[in-house]
């Protein structure tokens, strides 16, 4: 009985292995984006959103579920109703934040001339006339104090009457951009009070608060030069919010400041780090935070003790090769945390403080997972040019056979200055492009956080410099292996990453038989005179390109343009780009493949006029996809 008992367990064990296949295209739509809403009110349920691409509606489809914070089975929910603790209601129920769009400045045509009826014409003065993916239309998003009158919000109350400025924030700002005191008597919010040309040049968002007794605003912020964003109060009433000191660095240090009775306290002076996200212990003894190092996500945690001149140290809670990707909530002893790697979308995972463990509470892709053969992720360390340590993410195909030899994919990081981490993209998927066959070696290049301050801050003013030395040592350094196939290199990358690999494409010396630029950088000049946010140039590329002389500028002009050395071109080319894309215009798509084509190299360029700088249309991303390896099976 026990030898057919064993039998039947081994042949279900061995069905398993044989029904798993390489991650697809089509396998990856079917992973579902997992996102907590928050804990029910009586503190013993879970409340998340999942959602996966609808390809015939075009736009994702979600459902609502409940779990218990102790684990067991989800249960699908209608709505939300009032399970959940609404966070735009203050503490005491009296008042509630709403955003809403205000029509403040003049801007088409009819603004000026009524009679006009059938002109399309826009008007400007200044810079900022178009963000992200939007044109400038005279609206602005604005906060409203409603009072709460039996459970229904009045028409409310404009924070910002006449002003026209954002909160929260264009376009990537949300709730977190604004909230209640915990005695419930004022609004803190983010604004860049800045306009046109100036709102272009600046970082500077400040911290305003709204006295609801008074109906008076002040600057919280006041002096304090670059981004400062996410205000939150603890539980004792004393605001903490997130700072970066220099105006027009977008990727300078974040730190968590801490307003005291007669100054501020920075929690995170003397950490070699920047911060991603954070929120306070229910105690409001502590601050718990997530955080880049060495190549993952971790959280982290520092004391709050209060204004005294001794600053706390920053403890590290939690280690290995994932990223902790969010703080979703604290409940007793225990923060639930949203957690991915590079062969796992993100779930629910609860991280006890006793035992320091952490436990997967949400398990939405078990079932798809459990046929999916996953891809081996590996560490690896290679000394580069000037004789530093550079971490390296090599991610091996299903069933990898060192005895083989494999096309192999470098990845270029976009940002500039954004982490290679245990991240797990819809897009840049490592784990859909192993499952293809090919390996993939993601360097931690200089400029990437997670590594200290100075070796993020290493990519300003040097965007074709160490970090194009570092790319090549990693993919030298792979070559070495006997499983490389080094007749079948390629190299992919977006926004920065596509820089990288126009910019690589005239250096590389015959290294890659194909690349693939999406959104990427071409020309620094036309760059420079496109894209919104100008700060964002003025500081990575040093200054303009007419500043005679400004020695780092022309540097950066005539040695790390990447329309410079098309004439080094040799190579088969993929460009993808959004038309709706203002960061990285499309005509820098358009200059690259014209120049290719020009040069009889073999290109192509798949245009998508409805996106920006990320594929967002479920229809789109399938398209994206089934290009993107079609492309690398042509050509590799």
């Amino acid at each position: 009985m026990k030898k057919i008992f064993f039998s039947l367990i081994l042949s279900a064990a061995l069905g398993n292995v044989m029904a798993q296949s390489a991650m697809s295209p089509e396998q990856l739509l079917k992973v579902a984006r997992v996102s907590a809403v928050g804990v029910t009110k009586d503190g013993k349920n879970l409340v998340y959103r999942a959602s996966v691409p609808d390809l015939t509606a075009n736009k994702n489809s979600s459902k609502l579920y409940m779990i218990p914070l102790t684990g067991g089975a989800a249960t699908v929910l209608d709505s939300l109703g009032s399970l959940v603790a609404d966070g735009s209601v203050s503490k005491d129920g009296k008042y509630q934040l709403q955003e809403h769009l205000v029509k403040v400045e003049k801007v088409q045509a009819a603004d000026y001339y009524p009679e006009m009826t059938k002109a399309n014409v826009q008007i400007y003065d200044g810079l900022n006339y178009r963000h992200w993916d939007t044109w400038e239309d005279g609206k602005f998003r604005h906060v409203f104090l409603h009072k709460m009158v039996n459970g229904k919000a009045d028409e409310g109350k404009d924070l910002m009457p006449g002003e026209a400025f954002d909160s929260p924030q264009q376009p990537m700002g949300d709730e977190s951009d604004y909230t209640f005191s915990n005695d419930g008597l004022q609004v803190v919010y983010v604004c860049k009070k800045k306009s046109g040309t100036a709102y272009a040049i600046s970082t500077n968002t400040d911290l305003y608060s709204y006295d609801i007794t008074t109906g008076l605003t002040s600057n919280l912020t006041e002096g304090r030069m670059g981004y400062d964003t996410d205000p939150l109060f603890s539980s004792q009433n004393t605001l903490a919010w997130l700072s970066m000191k220099r105006d027009g660095y977008e990727a300078d240090k974040n730190d968590i400041i801490v307003r005291g009775k007669a100054s501020d306290m920075n929690l995170t002076a003397n950490w070699d780090g920047t911060v991603k996200s954070y929120r306070w212990a229910d105690d409001g003894k502590k601050i718990y935070f997530t955080a880049a190092v060495d190549g993952t996500m971790q959280l982290f945690e520092v004391d709050y003790p209060g204004m005294t001149k001794k600053l706390p140290v920053v403890v590290q809670l939690t280690n290995g090769d994932f990223d902790i990707t969010g703080i979703v909530s604290q409940v007793g002893n225990t923060l639930l945390l949203s957690r991915t790697d590079m062969n796992h979308a993100a779930e629910i995972f609860t991280y006890d403080f006793k035992s320091k463990a952490l436990k997967q509470l949400t398990h939405v892709n078990d079932d798809l997972y459990a046929g999916v053969k996953m891809s081996k992720v590996e560490r690896r360390y290679v000394t580069t040019t000037d004789g530093k340590k550079m971490l390296v993410w090599m991610v091996y195909p299903p069933d990898f056979d060192p005895t083989k030899k494999y096309p192999t994919l470098l990845y270029c990081q976009g940002g500039p200055q954004s982490p290679v981490t245990q991240f797990y993209s819809f897009r840049w998927n490592f784990q859909l492009m192993a499952a293809q066959g090919y390996i993939v070696v993601a360097p931690n290049r200089r400029g990437l956080p997670g590594f200290g301050v100075e070796w993020n801050e290493a990519i300003s003013k040097d965007w074709g410099g160490q970090s194009m030395r570092d790319y090549l040592s990693a993919i030298d350094d792979a070559s070495k292996e006997s499983f490389v196939d080094k007749s079948r290199l390629g190299c992919i990358g977006a926004s920065y990453g596509g820089y990288s690999v126009f910019n690589l494409a005239g250096m590389h010396n015959k290294r890659f038989k194909t690349f693939i630029a999406h959104a990427g950088v071409f020309n620094l000049k036309s760059m420079y005179g496109t894209t919104e946010e100008v700060f964002f140039t003025n500081f990575d590329m040093g200054g303009a390109y007419w500043e005679k002389n400004n020695a780092v500028a022309q540097k950066t002009y005539a040695e790390f343009d990447p329309s410079n050395k098309v004439g080094n071109w040799d190579t088969p080319m993929l460009i993808l780009h959004g038309g709706k894309d203002f960061r990285v215009p499309e005509g820098q798509g358009f200059e690259a493949f014209q120049a290719l084509q020009l040069r009889n190299i073999k290109s192509r360029l798949v245009y998508f006029p409805d996106e920006n700088h990320w594929i967002l249309q479920a229809q789109n991303g399938v398209v994206w996809q089934r290009e993107f390896f079609k492309w690398l099976k042509e050509t590799l």
